[in-house]
């Protein structure tokens, strides 16, 4: 196994992988969505999602052809003699809004080691012009529109609070989250649903959002979303590892700078 990378170095690959994916989506036309739907009534999956899932990997493997790969839309890439090094890839996560042209969606790229530790992460919303990053140990930070700065978090003394989350495409898990909301809002003022993952964990560590809770959540939902959120000052729990099914009680991932336990049975 090769020596351990510097978080740095991963960042730098990672910034360079979600900006091919970005620069995909970027491209977007009514003409070439060619929309399909992957079973539930809004679960699509569109060209755009596997061609910039294609241009990710080829950064990567161009870069650290050694390193593991997964992602949404592709099988898995295990080279014959792996680093231990392994990338998270979301080519599209909002593809929903995307195909709305609603402009909240974005490529997420992360890189995790062997011991589960998430070192580098990039959230690149080209629709925002806005792309977050974050390196294990060296802080969150947002580049928007020529500007750049680092994250901390929401403010804790902030009133009004709001709350970020996502709802199952299942309508029977979709009825037991409605449920919980009464429950889940103690504390908060008003409840944000904006249809990405990634994206939602990034709008905590800026401090738009004050907390972000989601049940049902995949690895490559959440996985450069959170470390970026971590970074910034907020308090991380994630889902389960793709390695093994979650639980129930494991599928959700909560995000705040104070709130740390979700009500339980969400």
């Amino acid at each position: 196994m090769s020596p351990a990378p510097d978080p740095l170095d991963l960042l730098d690959v990672a910034r360079q992988a979600a900006a091919a994916g970005a620069a995909v989506l970027a491209r977007r036309s009514e003409e070439g969505l060619n929309a399909v739907n992957k079973g539930s009534a809004g679960d699509w999956v569109t060209s755009y999602d596997t061609e910039a899932e294609y241009a990710v990997r080829e950064v990567i493997n161009k870069l650290r052809p050694f390193d593991e790969i997964t992602g949404e839309e592709l099988e898995a890439s295990v080279p014959a003699d792996p680093s231990g090094i392994r990338w998270s890839v979301d080519p599209l996560d909002g593809t929903t809004n995307f195909i709305r042209n609603i402009p909240f969606y974005a490529t997420s790229v992360a890189a995790v080691n062997s011991d589960g530790d998430w070192l580098a992460g990039v959230v690149h919303a080209p629709a925002l012009v806005r792309v977050y990053w974050a390196a294990r140990g060296h802080g969150a930070w947002l580049s928007e529109r020529g500007s750049l700065r680092q994250l901390s978090g929401p403010d804790p003394q902030r009133i009004g609070k709001l709350l970020g989350t996502g709802f199952s495409y299942e309508a029977g898990v979709r009825a037991e989250q409605y449920a919980a909301l009464p429950e889940l809002m103690e504390g908060y003022a008003d409840l944000r649903r904006m249809g990405s993952a990634a994206l939602d964990l990034c709008l905590v560590a800026d401090g738009t959002l004050d907390a972000y809770l989601e049940r049902g959540l995949n690895e490559h939902d959440f996985a450069a979303g959170a470390l970026i959120a971590e970074e910034a000052g907020a308090t991380v729990h994630r889902p389960g590892t793709s390695a093994r099914r979650m639980d129930d009680a494991e599928r959700l991932a909560a995000v705040t700078s104070a709130w740390l336990v979700p009500p339980s049975g969400l």
